[in-house]
C-alpha cells in the first residue's frame, strides 16, 4: 500500500491582484524559496451527492465541513501516483487525510467500492465516507500552481494557484481540455502554518493590505454554475 498522509494545520486564503501578487513576492523573496516542483499543474475530481449536498452544506459555513476528491499532478498515466483525500475542517482548522494510489487501482476502487489488498486505515475511512454519502463524480476543477517554503521556517507553506478552470463533462483527470476558466485575472494564496504566523509574515500582508477571505475553489465554480443556470442541482437526481 503507498504512504498516508494525515496534516492538521491552519489555513488562510487570500484573493490577489497581479499587482499585489508582484508586490508580496519582492517583499517576502528573502523569507522563502520554490518548492522542488516549480510551477506545475493540479488536477481533480470532486465526488458529491446527486443534489451536490456537501458543497451546499460546505457553502453554508457550518462550523464543521468535509470534502472528498482525487487529486493528481501533471501528466496522468495508469501507473501515475493519485491521491485519495478526505479534507476536514473543524472551527478553521483543517485536517486532510489522504493516501495515494496508481490511477488504475484508484479507478477500481472507486468504480467498483473493492478495496486494495492491505488498505491503510485512511483508506478504510475513504470506503466508509464513500459508502454513507455514496458520491459520485461531479466536476473537474484544475489549477497552475506555484509553492514556496520558508527558508527559516520550513513548515510555512504558501501556495499561489491561478487559471482555474473547471468542467462537468469528461470527468478524467488526464484530460484537461474543453474547461471554463473561473477568473484569470486572480491569484489565489494559501498560507499554511502549524500554529501562528511570523511577525515579519503578518507585517508584510498588513502593510500591502492584503486580507484573508473565505474562498472555496468548489464552491466558487458550482455557485457560478448555478447562477449562469449551467448547473441544476435540484434536478440532478
Amino acid at each position: 500500500m503507498a504512504n498516508q498522509y494525515i496534516f492538521q494545520r491552519v489555513e488562510k486564503k487570500y484573493q490577489l491582484t497581479p499587482e499585489q501578487y508582484n508586490a508580496f513576492l519582492h517583499a517576502i523573496q528573502t523569507r522563502i524559496q520554490q518548492d522542488e516542483y516549480g510551477l506545475h499543474t493540479i488536477h481533480n475530481i470532486y465526488y458529491d451527492t446527486p443534489y451536490y449536498d456537501l458543497i451546499r452544506d460546505s457553502i453554508e459555513k457550518p462550523k464543521y465541513k468535509e470534502k472528498f476528491r482525487v487529486r493528481g499532478y501533471g501528466r496522468i498515466t495508469d501507473d501515475s501516483p493519485v491521491f485519495l483525500e478526505i479534507k476536514k475542517k473543524y472551527s478553521g482548522v483543517v485536517y486532510k487525510r489522504r493516501t495515494s494510489l496508481p490511477m488504475s487501482r484508484a479507478r477500481l476502487f472507486l468504480e467498483t467500492g473493492l478495496l486494495p489488498e492491505n488498505s491503510d486505515q485512511i483508506m478504510q475511512e475513504i470506503a466508509y465516507f464513500m459508502q454513507f454519502h455514496h458520491p459520485e463524480p461531479k466536476v473537474y476543477l484544475a489549477y497552475d500552481r506555484i509553492a514556496y517554503v520558508g527558508t527559516d521556517i520550513p513548515e510555512l507553506r504558501i501556495t499561489i494557484d491561478r487559471n482555474i478552470r473547471s468542467r462537468y463533462h469528461r470527468l478524467e483527470l488526464d484530460y484537461d481540455k474543453d474547461c471554463h476558466i473561473l477568473n484569470n485575472q486572480i491569484y489565489l494564496m494559501e498560507i499554511k502554518v502549524p500554529a501562528a504566523y511570523p511577525l515579519w509574515l503578518a507585517d508584510i500582508l498588513c502593510n500591502l493590505q492584503i486580507y484573508p477571505i473565505s474562498f472555496s475553489k468548489y464552491g466558487a465554480v458550482y455557485t457560478n454554475s448555478v447562477k449562469s443556470g449551467e448547473l441544476h442541482p435540484w434536478l440532478e437526481a
